[in-house]
């Protein structure tokens, strides 16, 4: 081969090379380093032919290191080569490969590009580098790689054909990437060219041809025209190369043709002969028909062939898609234009492909008036025709026009401004007078009438001859209402171009609104609108118009209807078309008609349109009866316009006729929101709160209406009618002095009603309904005010007694029966005469006027009857009348309810009339049939019950209690409620059955006392005579513990009795009334209560004693026990008398005297009560051995749950006297265990606590807890024990903020704000609260309350009856808690001054004097200067009177530790410790030994060198743990042996239980954690570090932490 000068390179065999360099696959599928070694042997074998050894040994030893993928190895070699031939092709060519292997693609490209300019035609170095670019991670190579690809077809077109194939696969792939289509087209016709020289089979071309197809006609819009040829002539080969013919793949691949063919609008006749052909080959396939059809459609023709091949395709296929959008077309042409719509519409759902199709769908909906669609029509068009440069501009301009015009034809600015942007859009548009006029016009729909104008001028001037140019001028003046110039220009307009409808409807409405004469003219409007109509039968307005001129100028409402109707039918967004063919069907009584309008209407309405349909619809329902029916279309009308207030009306009336009274309230009220002035709506609002039964709420409407109309007769009637709704209610209710403010109230609104309408008789009845409402009222409560008007008198206001109230109700009921004579106001009449005879009944009336009273009410019911005898209530009234007792007419009244039942089956009332005939007159059965009748029509029924209970009472039945107990369940009834309380009474007062089963049901179970008294208090106050209520009242208020109530009601029945002939009854009631004065402490009421009336018997004579024993008349009290005495006849009566006269004895400080009546007392028959005087008197005096002789003859006399609180109280101040704290707690504590739910044994349980088991408060607090939940009404007591227990034990609020001391007395503090101690305890709650917060140091923010706290104490007990030891020791103890607060908080001289004003009041005080010194010792302190010796001597004397305090002897011990006299110190302590331990006070004990042991540590920690002091640390700790496991006490014998071996591991192990123990104090834990952290870094123990660092972030203890970082930045 052909070498350059100086080249002794060895030739390399082309095949082995080539196959080298074009494998690049990865090593795990083809070692090209294999390949590579190949190569490079062959390159060596070549070189043997040298002369020169050394580059045949150096390449290869190439080759071997290619072979062996030591690629640098390689390149070294063939350097060494290019040393000694630096243009040695095969060494270029290795280099290249080398460095290909070796990722250094520059290199290796520089190397093949060096061997290729060496040799420009060996295939070698090519191969290479088109290996190279074929590398994935080669980018930016693909135009070079094509060059390459290129030489290569070039160097193997003569040698090898496969290679050349191949190469030629890879360049088209690489042009289709790069979407070089027209490369792709010729270098792939180049393969086919050389495929038929080999002589390839036609299979292998005609798919060949395929794939030259597919390569071309995916981007056949990119392509210019002669890649298009190209792809046209591919498919022509391939059309023809097909083996099968006709085929399935012959017939897709002939439509793939004729659609690619339809995509170049040039190549118009080869599609059509492309179709021709294929519907020769496949007459059945409907494709090509539809292909030419669209392309008939698109361009805009409709010649013979194109509507033979439309029918051709709709034979072929009726639902193809192209067919029936051609059949729309064809439709629109002949001015079917609904038919039209319909084929395109659906023939656009079949198939999207055809652009123009929108635009005859919008063309035809415009002509049918579909504005809205027919724009969405357009923009489907505009759409599918793409960008304004496609060869579809003609159709886009003919779009933008028509949307325009239909724009403006919607007639809205929005619409105008969309019309403007549309013709703005059109290109060249502004040259054609046509879219200037549409321009013109959409300014106009605009407002924008100056730009009109012009527009109208410029066309006037340039274009005369056009008609739109004068129609735009007749718009303009039409719209400034220059109707005579807009007639010339429409006339003009219309002479130019006269089948416009639209002119002539314009010319006809310049008619309409001109003048009257023009509207009237037959030539005129109405000829217009007829030519307009004829032209264009969719044009509605036309038709409307046509319709006012038929209903209003020629009165023909008939055709007026149809015209309207058809206006409708044409555009049924018509309101006005619409409601008026509406309206006219309704008044020519065809109502099918109407409905049919309105059902088509709401039938196609969107939710939220066609309100006018559906309010006519809805207002047709309502007027015919269809509640329903009308909510729902009134429903769907506020859907379109929520503002109507005259809709919301509407619906409220709907709803209130369906019956849904909430929600028509609703609507009433948002009818008024919307608009205040609807006065029948706020009355209708007013009157459905009164059905609702919302009577303040409707009388506060109905006053609304009354501020705007003053008369409004139908409010005035409303607010008598809630008024006498609200007096029934409270006679309901026995509020029957609100009720007679309610019926004047009624009675003021009726009269004023029917002042100015006399002539309405409903008003009249309803005055009487109200006077004869007050006829269950007490006489003496019933004063109204009438006024004058209705009594026809001219004073002003009258006011009415009862029997004049119930007359005038009479009277306006007659007043009623003049203007309209009914049965029920008859039955009213008669009613209200039967009324007024009975309010007479008991005053003592003429008889013959209660009788002629009676006779009027018996012809009245039987006019009633008579008008009415269906009616059961007329009957049932007639019955009543009939069976009253000055009639007595008792076969009128039995056959009166019998046919009362008759009318009515399920009749209680009569039946239970009935039963009461029956039981007046004696038949006892009958009449417990008719009630168990009655019963089981309805259970819930008062009246039947209260007459069973009056039979049960009659025969003597054991359920006459629970009968009507019952009644008073069921509601209040005079009859039931005296019944019950009768029989509680008299069960109360039979003791002997106080623990039979019958007494604890009825009474105890059935909570009996307070029912009976709720239901009589309520009797008493409509019947204020009944003695016997009264004094039952008083009984039940006693027990009740309701003592001024009871005084009250025992008054008003003596009173009622002071003048009966029964002086017995009398005498009763005074001793009652006497006994309760008394129980008010008015004893000297009480005494001219008892002394005004003569006293015989023992209990009178006992309650004149008490009394004087209350008012202090010791003389006299005794005398009248004496007497009384005489006359007690058993000897338990004897028994409490001589105990009453022991006490008195002891009042007079005769105790002898008092004990030997007692013990006279215990001797003949022992009573608890003198035992328990007994008791008391041993523990007054202290005598122990009499309280606890007492104690056990009464324990063994009382037994059981009675007087168990009382038991226990004594027998815990017995045990209190003999010093047995332990058996005080086991006491109380066995009573608890035998009858857990006393909540009084768990309050004293919490009250002895604090005082007799002060190690166990958390437990006083659990029973407090637990008495406080068995009975809340015992809350103020029992919250203050629970206080004083969490006190004593310690907790506050930061432990638990909702149970803590001050929370708990603050609430008792609030239950009973009179109880001094409460104040107190709160006092020492907020100290120790302050005391916790500064141990926290945090600031206390309870803080200057101790003088008003001791100001509220002192007002207290002042206030207070409490005795005047108790009062002294409270003060003085809540004075020195001040005085203590004050100076811990560092206010010392507020302190100093408060010891001297209590020093004042008391100078011999020592706790005071103590306190004082101690105030003035810190203030002498503060100055940090040692004491003199006089001074210390002062306070020793100080301590010394106050000998028998421990904490005084403690504080002088802190003194002396001060002063750094540590043995007075150390004595001070044990001094404090020997008082603690003989008054047996656990906490002093602990407290001495716990500042004993710290104060021996503080001095061994100065490692004073004496034995003593641990000793006495490690006795004193020890002492206290015997005491109580105290974590303080485990602490300071921690820090002894910490002080002691610091390192040892008993210290750790001492340390660490202190820190890990759970319930220990963080105060005390932090201490030991501190110490214990220094330990354990003296030990450099990291890992128990660690768990320390841990713990104290779990506790937050921020000392500790802040220690472990300065220990392990110093470690």
């Amino acid at each position: 081969m052909p070498r350059e000068t100086g080249t002794t390179s060895p030739a390399v065999p082309q095949e082995e090379m080539a196959t080298a360099l074009v494998c690049h696959c990865p090593a795990s599928q083809c070692a090209c380093g294999r390949v590579a070694a190949e190569v490079a042997e062959s390159a060596v074998a070549e070189a043997t032919t040298m002369s020169n050894k050394e580059v045949k040994a150096t390449l290869k030893s190439a080759r071997d290191a290619i072979r062996n993928k030591q690629y640098k190895e390689a390149l070294k070699h063939c350097k060494a080569v290019l040393k000694q031939e630096k243009n040695n092709y095969n060494a270029w060519v290795f280099i290249g490969l080398a460095a290909a292997e070796l990722e250094q693609p520059d290199q290796a490209k520089g190397a093949y590009k060096k061997a290729i300019e060496l040799e420009p035609n060996q295939l070698l170095a090519w191969q290479g580098l088109a290996n190279l670019y074929e590398k994935p991670n080669q980018t930016d190579v693909k135009e070079d790689l094509a060059d390459v690809y290129q030489k290569l077809l070039e160097l193997y077109e003569s040698g090898d054909k496969q290679k050349w194939c191949d190469v030629c696969n890879k360049l088209v792939e690489l042009y289709h990437q790069e979407k070089k289509y027209l490369e792709v087209a010729e270098t792939w016709q180049k393969l086919i060219r050389m495929k038929q020289e080999e002589g390839a089979e036609k299979a292998e071309l005609h798919q060949l041809w395929k794939k030259m197809i597919q390569l071309l006609k995916d981007s056949t819009r990119n392509q210019d025209n002669k890649t298009e040829q190209l792809l046209l002539t591919a498919f022509e080969h391939a059309l023809h190369s097909a083996d099968t013919v006709p085929g399935e793949d012959h017939q897709n691949l002939y439509k793939d043709f004729i659609q690619c063919l339809s995509k170049f609008p040039h190549e118009v006749a080869r599609l059509e002969k492309a179709c021709h052909d294929m519907m020769a080959l496949y007459p059945t396939v409907s494709y090509p028909l539809e292909v030419l059809c669209l392309h008939f459609v698109q361009s805009g023709t409709l010649s013979e062939k194109a509507l033979h091949c439309f029918s051709r395709l709709l034979e072929m296929d009726a639902n193809s898609g192209p067919g029936i959008i051609c059949f729309g077309i064809k439709c629109l042409k002949e001015n079917k234009y609904k038919e039209a719509v319909k084929s395109l519409t659906e023939g656009l759902q079949k198939t999207n492909q055809c652009p123009a199709a929108w635009y005859y769908l919008a063309e035809a909906q415009m002509k049918i008036r579909e504005h809205r669609n027919a724009v969405l029509s357009c923009n489907q068009a505009l759409e599918a025709l793409g960008t304004p440069e496609s060869p579809n501009l003609p159709w886009k301009n003919l779009a933008f026009q028509l949307k325009a015009e239909i724009l403006i034809k919607i007639a809205d600015a929005d619409a105008a401004e969309e019309a403007i942007k549309a013709l703005e859009q059109i290109i060249d548009g502004s040259s054609d007078p046509v879219i200037s006029a549409l321009r013109g016009q959409a300014y106009l729909n605009k407002g924008l009438m100056d730009q009109a104008s012009k527009i109208s001028q410029e066309l006037l001037l340039s274009h005369p001859d056009v008609a739109e140019a004068h129609a735009l001028e007749g718009f303009i003046h039409y719209s400034q209402k220059n109707y005579e110039q807009a007639e010339k220009s429409f006339l003009n307009a219309i002479e130019r171009k006269a089948g416009t409808a639209e002119y002539h409807q314009y010319l006809g409405l310049t008619y309409w609104f001109m003048s009257d004469e023009t509207k009237k003219d037959k030539g005129k409007a109405l000829t217009q609108f007829l030519k307009a109509a004829k032209l264009d039968s969719y044009l509605g307005r036309a038709f409307f118009y046509l319709g006012n001129y038929y209903r209003d100028i020629a009165g023909d409402k008939s055709r007026a209807r149809g015209c309207y109707k058809k206006a409708f039918e044409l555009d049924e967004t018509d309101e006005e078309s619409g409601t008026a063919a509406v309206n006219l069907s309704v008044e020519l009584g065809d109502m099918d008609t109407a409905l049919s309008i309105l059902n088509k209407v709401t039938e196609k309405a969107r939710p939220g349109t066609a309100k006018w349909a559906w309010l006519h619809r809805g207002l047709y329902y309502l007027r015919t009866g269809q509640p329903s029916q009308a909510v729902s279309d009134l429903q769907a009308a506020l859907r379109a316009d929520p503002k109507d207030s005259n809709c919301w009306e509407s619906l409220g009336e709907a709803y209130f006729n369906r019956g849904s009274y909430s929600t028509a309230l609703k609507s009433f009220r948002k009818a008024t929101e919307l608009n205040p002035g609807l006065v029948y709506s706020i009355y209708r609002a007013a009157a459905l709160e009164q059905i609702l039964g919302k009577y303040k709420n409707a009388i506060a409407t109905y006053q609304q209406i009354l501020k705007k109309t003053e008369n409004y007769v139908p409010a005035l009637k409303g607010l008598g009618e809630c008024y006498l709704m609200l007096a029934r209610s409270a006679l309901g209710n026995y509020l029957d002095r609100k009720a007679v403010d309610y019926i004047e109230q009624a009675l003021a609104y009726f009269t004023r009603a029917v002042e100015h309408r006399p002539d309405v008789s409903c008003l009249w009845k309803l005055l009487g309904d109200t006077c004869t409402s007050v006829h269950v009222i007490s006489p003496t409560k019933v004063n109204v005010q009438v006024l004058g008007s209705l009594l026809s008198k001219n004073a002003t206001k009258q006011v009415l007694k009862k029997n004049e109230l119930l007359i005038l109700g009479g009277r306006c009921y007659g007043r009623a029966l003049k203007l309209i004579s009914l049965p029920s106001i008859w039955c009213d009449l008669g009613i209200n005469y039967y009324r007024q005879a009975e309010h007479l009944t008991p005053v003592g009336t003429d008889k013959n006027e209660i009788s002629e009273l009676l006779e009027k009410s018996l012809q009245c019911l039987k006019k009633a009857v008579r008008l009415d005898s269906k009616n059961h209530l007329y009957w049932n009234a007639l019955g009543v009348v009939a069976s009253c007792s000055a009639i007595g007419n008792y076969a009128l009244a039995q056959h009166s309810f019998i046919k009362s039942v008759q009318a009515e089956q399920i009749n209680v009332v009569a039946w239970t009339n009935l039963g009461v005939l029956y039981l007046a007159t004696g038949n006892i059965e009958q009449a417990h049939e008719a009630f168990k009748v009655a019963q089981s029509l309805e259970p819930s029924y008062l009246l039947c019950w209260i007459g069973q209970a009056l039979i049960a009472e009659t025969v003597g039945s054991y359920d006459t209690m629970d009968l009507f107990r019952h009644t008073t369940e069921l509601s209040m009834h005079a009859e039931g409620a005296k019944g019950y309380a009768h029989w509680v009474c008299s069960t109360l007062q039979d003791k002997a059955n106080r623990n039979t089963v019958l007494y604890l049901y009825n009474i105890v179970q059935m909570n009996a006392i307070p029912a009976a008294q709720v239901v009589l208090s309520k009797y008493t106050e409509r019947n204020p005579d009944d003695a016997s209520a009264f004094t039952m009242f008083g009984f039940l208020n006693e027990y009740l513990h309701l003592k001024q109530q009871a005084a009250y009601a025992y008054e008003r029945a003596a009173s009622l009795l002071k003048n009966s002939e029964d002086t017995e009854k009398y005498n009763t009631a005074m001793q009652n009334y006497g006994r309760s004065l008394c129980a008010l402490g008015r004893c000297d009421e009480a005494i001219e209560v008892y002394t005004s009336i003569p006293l015989t018997e023992f209990d009178g004579i006992v309650g004149l004693a008490l009394a004087y024993f209350k008012k202090g008349l010791l003389e006299e009290s005794i005398k009248a026990y004496e007497k009384a005495l005489s006359v007690a006849e058993s000897e338990k009566d004897k028994a409490h008398i001589l105990t009453a006269l022991a006490i008195i004895e002891y009042k007079l400080n005769k105790v002898d005297a008092a004990k030997t009546l007692l013990f006279k007392c215990s001797l003949k028959e022992p009573s608890t009560e003198s035992l328990k005087a007994l008791c008391t008197l041993g523990l007054v005096k202290q005598d122990a051995t009499l309280a606890t002789a007492a104690l056990k003859e009464l324990l063994k006399l009382e037994k059981g749950n009675d007087g168990i609180y009382e038991r226990c109280l004594i027998a815990s101040a017995v045990y209190a006297l003999q010093g047995r704290n332990v058996a005080i707690q086991r006491e109380v504590s066995k009573a608890i265990h035998s009858y857990p739910d006393n909540s009084a044994l768990w309050s004293l349980l919490s009250q002895l606590v604090p005082l007799y088991a002060s190690r166990k408060p958390k437990g006083g607090a659990v029973a407090g807890s637990v008495a406080y939940t068995l009975d809340v009404n015992h809350g103020k007591e029992v919250l203050l024990n629970i206080a004083v227990n969490q006190l004593v034990a310690g907790c506050h609020m930061l432990e638990d903020k909702k149970n803590n001391p001050l929370k708990n007395i603050q609430k008792a503090i609030h239950l009973c704000p009179d109880n001094p101690a409460a104040w107190a305890v709160l006092m020492a709650a907020c100290h120790a609260e302050n005391t916790v917060v500064c141990l926290n140091n945090t600031e206390p923010k309870r803080t200057g309350l101790e003088m008003t706290l001791v100001s509220t104490v002192s007002a207290k007990t002042g206030e207070s009856n409490l005795p005047h030891n108790y009062v002294r020791t409270l003060e003085d103890w809540c004075l020195c808690q001040a005085i203590t607060s004050l100076q811990e908080t560092g206010k010392l001289s507020e302190a100093e001054a408060l010891c001297n004003k209590g020093l004042k009041s008391c100078p011999e005080h020592p706790a005071l004097f103590l306190l004082l010194r101690q105030v003035q010792c810190k203030q002498l302190l503060q100055s940090h200067k040692e004491l003199p010796d006089n001074i210390l001597e002062e306070l020793r004397k100080t301590v010394m009177s106050s000998s028998s305090s421990a904490a005084a002897w403690q504080w002088l011990a802190k003194i002396y530790q001060s002063q750094r006299m540590m043995t007075g110190a150390e004595m001070c302590y044990r001094k404090s410790l020997q008082l603690a331990s003989q008054q047996g006070s656990w906490n002093g004990k602990l407290s001495s030994l716990l500042r004993l042991a710290m104060l021996a540590l503080e001095i061994c920690m100065a490692n004073v060198p004496n034995e003593h002091w641990p000793s006495l640390v490690q006795e004193a700790t020890t002492e206290a743990l015997k005491l109580s496991p105290c974590p303080l006490a485990a602490l300071l014998q921690a820090l002894l042996q910490y002080n002691r071996k610091m390192g040892a591991r008993e210290t750790r192990r001492m340390l660490e239980r202190v820190v890990y123990q759970p319930a220990n104090p963080e105060t005390i834990v932090s201490v030991a954690r501190w110490y214990l952290l220094q330990h354990l870094y003296a030990k450099d123990d990291c890992e128990l570090i660690d768990v320390l660092i841990e713990n104290a972030k779990a506790n937050g203890d921020v000392r500790a932490l802040e220690l472990n970082e300065k220990l392990s930045a110093s470690a």
